[in-house]
């Protein structure tokens, strides 16, 4: 099990530590609900220093990025980042990811800590063709998600940069609390604002320290993996290993916004194919009429109990009190008002398909 640069931290404080994607990661420290509700509301720290970092660079490097993802790259401008897909050749996808662009001939590619060794593999086979320098500095980085509708006016305390002037999904490279390189990146998985916060590994505590002094105006709460997961699902932002996997088709998924048939890439006509001909089943939201919690796996079924789909997540949602979910269901009962039944523990507990996101 690989340890976070900042584990002795999070142990100190408490926190209740679980394993994830091969890293020991803090999912809490006083309590889902309390945590959720701080970043909704003023301001969270999230420690995700086991996401991946691949560096793309050489007069190559766009090449490469537009045949391994789905999204336009080339639409990218200095300081800009793009959210997208890296597509397998059967339609499936290996992961979802963000691109960086630094400049014409560098990049940065942010992929979830499970699928490192997998996303890693998977871009190097193809780079045989293309010849670009890549490089993996996953273990060199640490990651700090300063997230809520609060952390920009206290995070301004601690640098020149003007936050205000860096526009969402774009970047810049800064000195913050007297470090001299800091990625200031307004991202998030949260949908409640904020910036992503990319240090070296020696400068991690440094800035961890400085940002938690800072946030205390604000009385901003540190965050684990527990709430991060009930935030992203109120904003219906999908999760690999969830919403996402090797066989599931970005159309299924609704994201054919970042799927750009003006280019080629892995697997493009078997996509295009989903698109032009449908597909059978499609992602929804769906809330819960009658009481229960749904969870991944739960089956989904019509009011006859035939079985429609399945659930990919669900929670108690803290901020609108109620439970929600996201499924796959068949086409037929994708529309919103349909009324589904999701079965737990051998009930069929009534729902319905609303739409997203659900805050």
């Amino acid at each position: 099990m690989k340890e976070v640069v900042l584990n002795h931290i999070h142990v100190g404080l408490g926190a209740k530590m679980v394993p994830f994607a091969g890293f020991s990661m803090p999912v809490s420290y006083k309590g889902l609900n309390i945590e959720h509700l701080a970043v909704r509301g003023s301001a969270g720290i999230f420690d995700v220093s086991h996401m991946g970092e691949f560096f793309v660079t050489g007069p190559n490097a766009l090449d490469l990025i537009q045949f391994v993802t789905s999204n336009d790259a080339s639409k990218l401008v200095d300081g800009q980042v793009q959210y997208s897909c890296l597509p397998n050749e059967n339609g499936g996808a290996v992961d979802d990811l963000l691109v960086y662009r630094y400049h014409a001939e560098k990049f940065l590619l942010v992929v979830n800590a499970s699928n490192i060794e997998k996303d890693w593999n998977h871009i190097s086979k193809y780079n045989e063709r293309f010849g670009a320098t890549l490089s993996n500095q996953s273990d060199e980085y640490c990651l700090f998600a300063v997230q809520g509708p609060k952390a920009a006016a206290f995070l301004q305390t601690l640098t020149e940069v003007n936050l205000s002037d860096i526009p969402y999904y774009n970047f810049r490279v800064g000195a913050m609390a007297g470090i001299e390189e800091v990625i200031i990146s307004n991202t998030g998985y949260t949908g409640a604002g904020g910036f992503e916060l990319y240090v070296k590994n020696a400068d991690a505590e440094k800035l961890w320290n400085a940002v938690c002094e800072a946030g205390k105006s604000v009385n901003m709460e540190y965050a684990g993996l527990g709430c991060r997961d009930t935030l992203r699902l109120e904003k219906a932002f999908c999760l690999y290993g969830h919403e996402l996997n090797d066989t599931t088709s970005p159309i299924e998924a609704g994201l054919g916004w970042i799927t750009k048939f003006t280019k080629d890439f892995v697997g493009r006509s078997i996509i295009e194919g989903h698109k032009t001909n449908g597909v059978s089943r499609k992602l929804v939201g769906f809330e819960m009429i009658d009481r229960g919690i749904p969870r991944q796996g739960y089956k989904i079924m019509d009011a006859a109990g035939n079985e429609i789909g399945e659930v990919t997540s669900g929670t108690q949602s803290p901020s609108l009190g109620k439970a929600i979910g996201l499924g796959y269901v068949t086409v037929e009962n994708s529309s919103l008002g349909t009324e589904i039944f999701i079965e737990i523990r051998d009930k069929k507990i009534k729902a319905s398909v609303i739409k997203t996101p659900f805050l």
